[in-house]
C-alpha cells in the first residue's frame, strides 16, 4: 500500500512546529511552496531545540572567553587548555522528553549523543557525568522512570567503556511528567589535533559513516521543542535506539582516521540527523552541499528523502575528506565493520541540494536557513515572590532533624545509582562518586588531574531565578575548588518550561543574568551548552505546569599534580574549621521543606566577592597542605556536611557550641553560601592565615570515634546515619 501524500501548506507547517509567520517566511525565502523534504528541513532547523530562537539573544551575554579557552560556543563542544599541549573537550546536553517516553533508550541515547559531540572533535572520551531530575517519589511513574534512566545511562556508558564518575539527582513533583536527563561528557585531545565542523574544498567528497539509517527518531528535534500531553506515549517512535557497541567501534575508527591527514571537517548526526550535520557543516564553511540519498546506508525498505533527512538514528557521523584519502578512510571503517559511503560533495552554490531516485527533493539556500532563523525577544514577567519565611514553630530536635534529612530524597545516599555505573573503567579515576566534592580523573600518561562536577539547586531558582542561576555556577566552582583543582570553564544545560509564557521567559532571562555575573566574578567562562524548553506536562486538572527552572551547570577544573587533590572524608585526630560567614539563612532550605513542610522565604544570597575570596583561600591552603579534607556547604547546611564527611571516612566527630546570636536550627541547617568545612592538622595556622585575608574562619570541633557528638552530648552513630541515608532508595526501588 502506498503512503498517503501529505499536502504542504500552513496547516502541515503547524503540525511540524512552524508558526504562521515562520511558514510565511519559508515561502518568502523559497519563492514557492516548499517540498515535503524542504518543509521538514526548515521545521527541524528552526525548532527551539536546534535554533535556540527564544534564548540565543540572551545567551550572547554569557562570558565565553579566557586565555585558557581554545574554542567556545559554536563548535560541537567547548575546548580548554589543560597544559602540556593537551586540551579538555566537554559539553552537556539534554534528552528530557525522550526519557519520559522511553526511559531506557532516552537516557542511553543521551549518553551516546554527548559522546559523539566530544570525540567528533578528536578527543578520546574519558568521563561521563549526568544531572537528573525526577518526579515525586510518591508518583506512580517515578520508580519506572528512575529505573529506566539509570539503567540506560549505566548500560550505554559501561558498554562503551567510558566511566560515569559523577552527577546529581533531585526529586520534585514538578518533574512528574517531564524528567530531566542531562548528560555530560569530557574528553582529552592534543591541542594540535582538534577537528572542527566547517566544511571546505569545493568538490571534496561528503562521507557517511557508522550505523545504517532507520526510521527511529524522525522529528525528534521538534518533539523536544513541544509540550507533552496525555498522549505522550504515542510519540515513542520519535525516540532513538542506541547501540553502545557500535559507538565504541565508531570512536576507535574515528580516532584512527584522525591520526591521519584525511579529514577536512567532521560532524556527528545528532538532533535533526543528516539535516543538521549537512546544513551546519556547509553553512559554517560558506559552501554548498549536494547529497544523493540513493547512497545512504539504510536498514529499512523504501525510505523517503524526508525520512532519511530527518531520521535521528544513532551512531552516525558525516565527514568531508580529502579526495586522495578516501580509500584510506574506507579501509579503516571497513576494518571496524562500519558502514562507509560517499553520499555527496561540496559545491559553490551556497545551497543544500538533496537528490533521491533521480529527483531533486530539496534545494534550499543555506545562508537564510541559518541567518534568518527566527529570533524572538519574547515578553517577560517577574515570577511571584515567595511567601515570607514567617514564624518557625519547631518541635523536632536537631538530632532527629539530621536523621530525617539524611534520608530525604535530595540528600539520601545515591549508592543504588552509583553501583550501576562503572566509575573506574579505564583505570584513571582517582575519586569516584561520593569520595570528593568533584570527581577526579587522571589524564592518561601525565600527572594532570581533571575535576568534574554538575550542579544546580532548582528550588532556589524557582524562588529567585537570578540568585539561583548565580548559585548554580558558584556551587560548581566551590565543588571543584574543594578538591584543590583550579576551576576553568562551564558547560550549561538550561531546562525551563514554555518560553511563550512571560513568567517562564522571565525566569530564563534572570537565570542567565545570574549565571553571567557569577561566571564573570569567578573567571569561569561558558564554553558550550544546551537549551531545553517546553519542559511541561499536563496536571490532573488539564493545565500545563512547568518544571522548576533548572539551569544545570557542568564544570571542569584542572590541577597539575593529581596527587595533591583531596577528598571529603574525615580521618581521625584532626581539627575541623568552618571557612566563611554564617548568618543562618533558612529560606528555601531542605530543613525548612523536610522538617516544617514549607517552601517559603528567599533563597540564600550570593556574595560573589566572598565566593571568590574564600574559594581562592581554600585552594591555596589545600596546595600548601594545611587543608587535608574539604566539603563545601550546600544542601542541608553545616550539620549535614559534617555527617557526610563522617560517613565518607567512617570516622566520627565532636562538634563545638554554635555561634551565639543564631538560633540552633539556623546555625546547623542554614544554607549560607561561600562556605567550606575543612579538616586540618594545624588549626591555628589556618585560622591565622584566614584572618590575614579577612576571611571568616572558626574552629568547630575535632574528628575521631564512630559517632557524631553534638554539644548537647547527644550521640548519633555513623551506622545509624548510614542506615537512614540508604533507606530512601531501598524503599523507592524496593531493594
Amino acid at each position: 500500500m502506498s503512503k498517503p501524500q501529505l499536502i504542504v501548506n500552513e496547516e502541515l507547517g503547524k503540525e511540524f512546529g512552524l508558526s504562521k509567520d515562520e511558514y510565511a517566511k519559508v515561502l518568502t525565502i523559497m519563492g514557492r511552496t516548499p517540498s515535503l523534504t524542504e518543509l521538514g528541513i526548515f521545521s527541524v532547523m528552526w525548532s527551539e531545540h536546534c535554533s535556540y530562537k527564544s534564548s540565543r539573544a540572551w545567551l550572547r551575554n554569557l562570558p565565553t572567553k579566557a586565555p585558557w579557552v581554545i574554542h567556545g560556543p559554536g563548535e560541537n563542544a567547548g575546548v580548554v587548555d589543560i597544559g602540556q599541549g593537551l586540551a579538555a573537550i566537554f559539553k552537556m546536553e539534554s534528552h528530557n522528553h525522550p526519557s519520559f517516553i522511553e526511559p531506557y533508550q532516552g537516557a542511553a541515547t543521551g549518553v551516546g549523543g554527548i559522546l559523539r559531540d566530544v570525540f567528533t572533535m578528536g578527543a578520546r572520551p574519558v568521563a561521563n557525568l549526568n544531572a537528573l531530575r525526577f518526579g515525586s517519589p510518591d508518583h506512580p511513574a517515578t520508580r519506572h522512570i528512575v529505573d529506566g534512566v539509570v539503567r540506560g545511562i549505566g548500560g550505554y556508558g559501561n558498554c562503551v567503556g567510558v566511566p560515569t564518575v559523577g552527577g546529581e539527582v533531585n526529586f520534585h513533583e514538578s518533574y512528574n511528567g517531564n524528567p530531566l536527563v542531562n548528560a555530560m561528557n569530557v574528553g582529552v585531545a592534543r591541542q594540535d589535533r582538534i577537528f572542527l565542523s566547517a566544511a571546505a574544498g569545493i568538490g571534496n567528497p561528503v562521507i557517511y559513516v557508522g550505523s545504517k539509517t532507520g526510521r527511529d527518531g524522525i522529528h525528534g528535534a521538534t518533539m523536544a521543542s513541544a509540550e507533552f500531553d496525555e498522549d505522550a506515549a504515542s510519540k515513542r517512535p520519535t525516540v532513538q535506539v542506541g547501540d553502545p557497541f557500535v559507538e565504541k567501534l565508531l570512536i576507535e575508527a574515528c580516532l584512527e582516521l584522525m591520526a591521519t591527514d584525511a579529514i577536512v571537517a567532521i560532524q556527528d548526526m545528532g538532533a535533526a540527523g543528516l539535516t543538521s550535520s549537512a546544513v551546519e557543516m556547509a553553512g559554517k564553511g560558506g559552501v554548498g552541499i549536494e547529497l544523493n540519498l540513493d547512497h545512504v546506508p539504510q536498514r529499512e525498505e523504501q525510505m523517503t528523502a524526508y525520512e532519511m533527512m530527518l531520521s535521528e538514528s544513532q551512531e552516525r557521523m558525516l565527514m568531508v575528506l580529502r579526495p586522495d584519502r578516501t580509500e584510506l578512510a574506507k579501509e579503516i571503517f571497513e576494518k571496524w565493520e562500519l558502514d562507509f559511503a560517499i553520499i555527496g560533495h561540496l559545491t559553490d552554490t551556497g545551497h543544500i541540494v538533496i537528490k533521491h531516485h533521480d529527483k531533486t527533493e530539496a534545494d534550499i539556500p543555506l545562508e537564510p536557513l541559518a541567518d534568518e532563523a527566527p529570533l524572538y525577544h519574547r515578553p517577560t514577567a517577574p515570577s511571584p515572590k515567595p511567601e515570607p519565611l514567617g514564624a518557625l514553630d519547631v518541635n523536632v530536635s536537631i538530632e532527629q532533624s539530621l536523621i530525617k534529612l539524611l534520608g530525604c530524597a535530595d540528600l539520601a545516599s545515591r549508592s543504588w545509582i552509583w553501583d550501576q555505573y562503572d566509575s573506574t573503567i579505564g583505570g584513571q579515576t582517582v575519586y569516584r562518586p561520593g569520595q570528593a566534592d568533584a570527581a577526579i580523573i587522571r589524564v592518561d600518561g601525565t600527572e594532570i588531574g581533571l575535576a568534574l562536577t554538575t550542579d544546580c539547586t532548582p528550588r532556589y531558582c524557582a524562588a529567585d531565578a537570578y540568585q539561583g542561576g548565580a548559585q548554580a555556577v558558584a556551587e560548581a566552582w566551590r565543588n571543584i575548588t574543594a578538591t584543590g583543582a583550579k576551576p576553568l570553564a562551564v558547560t550549561d544545560n538550561l531546562n525551563f518550561g514554555n518560553p511563550e509564557k512571560p513568567e517562564v521567559m522571565g525566569q530564563i532571562v534572570s537565570a542567565i543574568e545570574g549565571m553571567k555575573d557569577a561566571c564573570n566574578a569567578l573567571d569561569f567562562p561558558v564554553v558550550s551548552g544546551n537549551v531545553s524548553l517546553y519542559n511541561e506536562t499536563r496536571d490532573a486538572n488539564g493545565e500545563n505546569v512547568s518544571v522548576l527552572p533548572t539551569p544545570a551547570i557542568g564544570a571542569l577544573g584542572v590541577i597539575d599534580d593529581v596527587s595533591k587533590t583531596i577528598g571529603n572524608a574525615f580521618k581521625a585526630d584532626y581539627d575541623i574549621v568552618l571557612i566563611g560567614a554564617t548568618k543562618g539563612e533558612l529560606g528555601q532550605t531542605l530543613w525548612l521543606r523536610e522538617i516544617l513542610g514549607k517552601e517559603t522565604g528567599n533563597p540564600p544570597k550570593i556574595d560573589l566577592q566572598a565566593e571568590r575570596r574564600n574559594g581562592d583561600f581554600v585552594r591555596e591552603n589545600i596546595a600548601n597542605g594545611l587543608i587535608e579534607a574539604c566539603h563545601d556547604l550546600s544542601d542541608g547546611g553545616l550539620l549535614v556536611a559534617a555527617a557526610e564527611m563522617a560517613m565518607a571516612g567512617n570516622v566520627g566527630c565532636t562538634l563545638d557550641v554554635p555561634e551565639s546570636g543564631i538560633r540552633p536550627e539556623a546555625y546547623w541547617f542554614g544554607e549560607d553560601q561561600a562556605r567550606y568545612l575543612v579538616m586540618t592538622s594545624d588549626k591555628d595556622a589556618l585560622i591565622k592565615a584566614a584572618k590575614a585575608h579577612n576571611i571568616p574562619a572558626r574552629e568547630i570541633g575535632c574528628t575521631g570515634g564512630d559517632s557524631l557528638v553534638m554539644p548537647s552530648g547527644t550521640v548519633t552513630t555513623i551506622a545509624r546515619m548510614k542506615t537512614a541515608s540508604k533507606s530512601f532508595f531501598e524503599k523507592l526501588m524496593k531493594v
